[in-house]
């Protein structure tokens, strides 16, 4: 027979929702490796936010496993994303995705005075084989750089074992010979917290950023901290912001040009 559950317990249960994972400011909440890839363009935002920078975010990118749930997960959250000024436009394939993301980087050549945004920071997504296809998008757009409010991951869906896949395959290969570095999240708390670095490297270096996923972590669920100042960037110390540009995190210079002398 089941125990009761405390009274207390209830009255704290009654009060949970399963959009929190969406909807916190800062504590803890249960989500799934593929709910953090829809709550870390929020976090961003958020973290830009208190910066007291203007930023948006665009997602496009194309479904497979162990990314196959990624789109509808970001339609459902739709109005928690548009709340964060999120875009989401699924691809009509990989290169055309990878292509519309490269376009949030251009920023920087609207006539002065004409951007909505201080910056548009962008995710695209993809199966492995979708890494493979794209590498001619990802060098060109690797060389264009990023804007220093903008930004961009490239999130990979690795299969190992094959499971769902006429061959096994990992990405880390073809993001290194785009020029890409590499992140690798060991958990879901991961995937929130080095993706914060990740998009805080691509903005500090001018590159795309990878993000190698796999089935074991994406489609795990865990218990995770949500705070947009849980992670503390530590960049070298030998650069400073520019006039008028560049970023901070938690205090910390985050770009863009040595420090004369």
């Amino acid at each position: 027979m089941t125990a009761p559950l405390p009274e207390h317990v209830w009255r704290a249960l009654e009060g949970v929702s399963l959009d929190e994972k969406y909807t916190l400011e800062r504590g803890r909440a249960f989500m799934s490796g593929i709910h953090a890839l829809v709550r870390l363009p929020m976090l961003q935002h958020q973290r830009d936010r208190l910066q007291g920078k203007h930023t948006a975010g665009f997602i496009s990118g194309y479904r497979g496993s162990p990314l196959g749930g990624y789109d509808q997960a970001l339609w459902k959250a739709r109005q928690h994303l548009q709340a964060h000024h999120v875009v989401f436009q699924l691809g009509v394939n990989e290169e055309l995705a990878a292509t519309a993301v490269w376009g949030t980087q251009q920023l920087g050549f609207a006539p002065p005075g004409s951007a909505k945004y201080d910056g548009v920071f962008g995710l695209w997504y993809g199966k492995g084989p979708g890494v493979d296809r794209c590498a001619d998008v990802l060098k060109h757009a690797n060389m264009a750089g990023t804007t220093p409010w903008g930004g961009v991951i490239a999130v990979a869906g690795d299969d190992h074992v094959a499971k769902s896949s006429t061959a096994a395959h990992q990405s880390d290969h073809i993001f290194k010979a785009c020029g890409l570095p590499v992140f690798f999240p060991a958990s879901v708390q991961e995937i929130l917290d080095l993706g914060l670095h990740a998009w805080a490297m691509s903005r500090y270096a001018g590159v795309w950023v990878g993000m190698k996923t796999i089935q074991e972590i994406v489609e795990s669920s865990a218990t995770v901290e949500i705070d947009p100042e849980r992670v503390r960037i530590a960049l070298p110390d030998d650069f400073e912001l520019p006039a008028g540009g560049g970023c901070t995190s938690a205090g910390r210079t985050c770009r863009w040009s040595r420090k004369s002398g």
